[in-house]
């Protein structure tokens, strides 16, 4: 039964993203007949935290004493998440709620610390695409989706960017507690009462720039040839490695699979061009190295459940689209 909620902070947080939190969690909604949550903000380092914007500091009596009772335990985001450390007590808690099987939830960067706990070890994730390539370095064996809003491999819950911590939320509380009650707590926040999991985060295309990597410069390669077929030979050849050594250095250092990853490449720089240009989707699919409109439309629907004209439609309006 979710009942005790507990969110963690730590210095630098994000305010959105623990307003979330406390939108969904720590609201009085019992005026409706909606359920109350016991709910606390609990201090991981000192009584008075900064967060990241404009200095704000947040102070809380509560201290990791607390998630010994919690039902859920929630970890917003932070300021510098992917390169930080965290305090082992804080990492120690996490893992024994967990194995006892209370809920963990991480929102964007809030990712970092389950990572640093050991918790997303042989689980699928998500995390805003922007921190997909750091986490695939700091959590070698995690299963990233960078491109999906949420993912719950119980009892551990991750969500991408901001507001996808909405969707995290309220997945948990329709499963825990039913439709009704999440659509009811939607309706008063006026957001979307249902998103999937594996709708795809909107996402820019990033650059492969990554020096220091030893795939960086068959990434950079790759993603100038996206119109061509090439094989894993081919790209291990380009890097002076064995095939098998390659597929396994590019998981590492990517979180993919080559052959996923070049299909990502393709979907993004598609994505873009339906925002910047007025190309015909023939020309589109021909750049992109999908060789058809028809495959286009596959394969974008396939990953971003839309269409390229509703994409297009969406960013440029319906004139061009």
């Amino acid at each position: 039964m979710l009942k005790n909620v507990v969110a963690v902070l730590l210095d630098g947080a994000h305010p959105f993203e623990l307003g979330v939190v406390c939108e969904v969690f720590g609201i009085d909604r019992s005026d409706e007949g909606l359920p109350t949550y016991d709910f606390a903000v609990v201090s991981a380092e000192g009584p008075a935290l900064q967060t990241h914007v404009g200095g704000l500091t947040v102070s809380t009596p509560y201290g990791l004493e607390r998630l010994a009772e919690a039902d859920l335990i929630a970890v917003p985001a932070g300021n510098g998440f992917a390169a930080r450390t965290f305090p082992p007590e804080l990492l120690d808690a996490l893992v024994a709620a967990a194995e006892r099987g209370t809920r963990v939830l991480s929102v964007c960067s809030g990712v970092f610390v389950l990572g640093a706990a050991g918790l997303l070890d042989g689980r699928r994730c998500s995390v805003h695409w922007r921190h997909a390539h750091n986490l695939a370095l700091r959590c070698p064996r995690a299963i990233i989706q960078p491109d999906v809003l949420y993912v719950d491999d119980h009892p551990v819950i991750t969500s991408a960017g901001t507001a996808a911590g909405i969707d995290a939320c309220l997945h948990i509380v329709r499963k825990e507690q039913g439709p009704e009650v999440a659509n009811k707590i939607a309706r008063r926040m006026v957001v979307p009462p249902h998103r999937d999991g594996g709708q795809a985060q909107y996402i820019e295309r990033p650059l492969p720039k990554r020096p220091c990597d030893t795939v960086g410069d068959v990434l950079a390669w790759m993603d100038e040839h996206l119109d061509e077929e090439v094989t894993v030979e081919q790209l291990a050849d380009r890097a002076h490695m064995s095939p098998r050594t390659f597929a396994r250095r590019f998981q590492q250092e990517t979180g993919t699979t080559p052959y996923r990853w070049i299909l990502r490449q393709r979907v993004l720089l598609a994505q873009e061009l339906l925002e910047r240009t007025d190309e015909t989707m023939d020309a589109i699919a021909a750049r992109t190295g999908f060789g058809t409109a028809a495959a286009l439309r596959h394969q974008f629907v396939r990953t971003l459940a839309t269409t390229p004209h509703a994409y297009r439609r969406t960013f440029r309006g319906p004139e061009a689209a």
